[in-house]
């Protein structure tokens, strides 16, 4: 048997720990109170002959005093009692001692590949994690009631961030750089004024982007169409003075050819410029700037050909790559890039047609960009268009004053995600019992969500300056709380889910693909978005379903129930739950019939929704991309492309990695043999989740693997 402990781990049952525990509150009460050997011994056989596989050590504990009382030892069993409630005590006094120890001496794994932006070995970022450690102790221990804590410590819901809750910051935004670079900005207690050229604006926004991800723990978006005025004064500044020094000396189009000359030159350094600092800036949470870069032409724009130049040369330079240590250009983490599908340039003969094929190409060997169809869109946010937050969620339509729809300068207040696998679980098979549980863990998740609203209502906008008064978020004054802008719709809160699929199969007993099953998971579906929508009117606060991108998550839901249930087939056999709504990777179904099967779900999940599929070998596939591209574009509103295929970090070589005749992976393209290099998928199964050390079966060496 294997006794899990309160912190998740699993280790062997000892029957003498609980004889000792027993015996030490025997020696604290009168001797005819006692528990004879024999009383002793029949407690820990009736544990035994139980014979599960796994136990709480809470539930071991229990038995321990019903069987006390049971044989009239009341005294013993209320010293038993006394002994477990002190030791809890001890254990909430301090949580954190060894976990930032651990970090410190580079010993804590867990919070090592928790983020893979982060480098714990870095002393900026430990001081992040150091500060996040001690955040999470205090709201697990005394900022959260403990129901939710409990909640989440069981894997009924997770609390999203937990390591920023102790400050009032929020999650994630769309910043308003229309508003920053049209009518200036301060930082640092400095004026920075409306730019006179597009270099100079490019600079500013990456100083923008670097002071917004100071003060927030989430992503942020900037749309790049804010730019194009800026490409234009340059083209002007350099037109006015060319033709002030040269007018009679050049013909006009000699000037005009030195202008464009220019202008390129201008456009790239600028372009250049966005995407070094985003990856060459460490911001105080340790890391590079979250942010996703938003590509997107309007019609009726007039500075539509100058963001078409942004955008091509965005994806040029994102083409081409960034060069590591060693020289190789590589694909960076940031920033994201989503491209924007319409009618003029959805590959059906558009004049903007040679983006997109520049964005096929770019997706084929940099994996970005994600699309957005701009069609589908309309039709799910009431007619608009815009970018998702750098976390992939999305904000819900709102109107200002003068009823235009607004969704710049918004933001979302936190997330939290129910475990809907485990919902399933504990119904066993019973329906009306899954919708019970369903909706008292709602409830739980609603009263977490409120801890989050609640945490940042009577904040004062001298928190963030950056944010609250120089034009990220709004221009309120000083010393103004910001609670206005927590009601009324103008930001979201977000209920985030895990695991429709598992869900599905442990209640129906089939995928959610199937008819009987796609019938269950929509009714799950409506139904939380109902819930959302309820909250939404009882509350007055902007409550969104979120089809939350959290892999992390995805593996915590599934180890704690595969922990506390057992091996259940297709449900926590894998190791993994499926994201969100997403179809399990081991269903046999094509790229197409996934995205039409998914868009169903997307319309639902309005707060937050993304797609993937997999495509090999891409580079070799441009004629598929392109097919599944235009798909997209008819089909669903959001989507991305992966790939399965081994890649070496240490030359950049993007191909098969095999094992060499000493039975060791090397590289064919530069010899390297460092695992710790390598990114290896196995193509027999087409695994993608985490890696791990697995000792050979044929020779005594230990090789990588990602699955067996």
């Amino acid at each position: 048997m294997k006794v899990i402990k309160r912190d998740g781990r699993a280790v062997d049952y000892d029957r003498a720990k609980i004889q000792v525990a027993i015996e030490k509150a025997n020696q604290e009460v009168r001797p005819k109170e006692r528990a004879s050997k024999a009383e002793i011994k029949e407690i820990i056989s009736y544990i035994e002959s139980l014979e599960k596989k796994r136990m709480l050590v809470e539930d071991i504990q229990d038995i321990i005093e019903e069987k006390l009382m049971e044989i009239n030892r009341y005294e013993l069993a209320k010293r038993y009692i006394v002994y477990r409630y002190t030791r809890a005590l001890v254990r909430k006094q301090n949580t954190t001692d060894e976990t930032i120890l651990g970090l410190i001496r580079n010993e804590n794994k867990e919070l090592a590949e928790e983020n893979s932006n982060k480098n714990t070995l870095l002393a900026s970022t430990q001081r992040d994690y150091i500060a996040g450690e001690v955040s999470r102790d205090l709201t697990k221990r005394m900022l959260l009631p403990e129901k939710i804590s409990k909640a989440n410590d069981e894997g009924i819901l997770h609390f999203h961030d937990a390591d920023y809750f102790v400050q009032p910051i929020f999650n994630c935004c769309l910043i308003n750089i229309s508003d920053m670079l049209d009518n200036g900005t301060v930082m640092n207690g400095k004026l920075i004024e409306s730019p006179k050229s597009f270099q100079v604006a490019c600079t500013v926004t990456t100083q923008i982007i670097a002071a917004v991800a100071s003060n927030q723990y989430g992503g942020q978006s900037v749309d790049l169409k804010h730019l194009g005025k800026y490409l234009r004064k340059s083209y002007e500044k350099f037109k006015s003075d060319l033709e002030k020094k040269y007018k009679d000396k050049l013909t006009p189009e000699v000037i005009e050819n030195i202008v464009q000359d220019r202008l390129k030159t201008e456009l790239k350094a600028g372009v250049q410029t966005i995407q070094y600092q985003i990856n060459t800036l460490m911001t105080t949470n340790g890391q590079s700037p979250f942010v996703t870069l938003f590509l997107h032409l309007e019609e009726g724009d007039p500075y539509i050909k100058e963001n078409a130049m942004i955008i091509e040369e965005v994806l040029r330079q994102r083409y081409e790559g960034i060069k590591n240590e060693a020289g190789v250009y590589v694909t960076p983490a940031f920033p994201k890039l989503v491209y924007v599908l319409d009618e003029f340039n959805n590959l059906t003969g558009g004049e903007y047609d040679y983006l997109t094929e520049l964005a096929v190409k770019c997706s084929a060997k940099r994996m970005y960009p994600d699309y957005i169809s701009a069609k589908k869109m309309r039709e799910n946010y009431e007619g608009n268009v815009f970018s998702p937050m750098g976390c992939r969620s999305f904000l819900s339509p709102w109107k200002d004053e003068n009823g235009n729809y607004q969704f710049e300068g918004r933001f979302n207040q936190g997330v939290v995600s129910i475990n809907l696998p485990q919902v399933a679980i504990v119904a066993d098979g019973d329906e009306e019992k899954f919708w019970e549980i369903l909706d008292e863990r709602l409830e739980l998740c609603k009263e977490a969500l409120m801890c989050r609203h609640y945490a940042l209502v009577g904040t004062h906008s001298d928190i963030s300056p950056i944010h609250w008064q120089y034009g990220a978020v709004a221009r309120l004054a000083k010393g103004e709380k910001i609670d206005k802008l927590l009601y009324g719709g103008y930001s979201t809160i977000s209920l985030g889910y895990i695991g429709i699929y598992e869900m599905t199969k442990a209640l129906k007993g089939v995928s959610h693909t199937t008819p009987e099953g796609r019938e269950f998971a929509l009714r799950v579906m409506k139904h939380l978005r109902e819930t959302v929508d309820r909250w939404k009117k009882e509350t007055n606060i902007g409550f969104a379903l979120y089809g939350t991108p959290a892999e992390s998550l995805c593996y915590k839901f599934a180890r704690i129930d595969k922990e506390r249930f057992g091996t259940i087939k297709d449900v926590t056999d894998k190791g993994y739950y499926t994201n969100s709504y997403h179809v399990d990777v081991r269903e046999k179904i094509d790229a197409f019939e996934k995205l039409e099967f998914e868009s169903e779900f997307q319309k639902i999940s309005t707060g937050g929704a993304i797609s993937y599929i997999e495509i090999p070998n891409m580079q070799n596939n441009l004629d598929a991309l392109r097919t599944v591209v235009k798909f997209i574009y008819d089909h669903i509103q959001y989507a991305e492309f992966n790939t399965k295929s081994d890649f070496c970090h240490e030359c950049g070589f993007d191909g098969e990695i095999k094992i060499n005749k000493e039975n060791e992976w090397e590289c064919p393209n530069c010899g390297n043999k460092d695992h710790a290099k390598m990114t290896v998928v196995r193509r027999t199964c087409g695994y993608l989740g985490e890696n791990f050390w697995n000792a050979g079966k044929t020779k005594e060496i230990k090789q990588r693997v990602m699955h067996l």
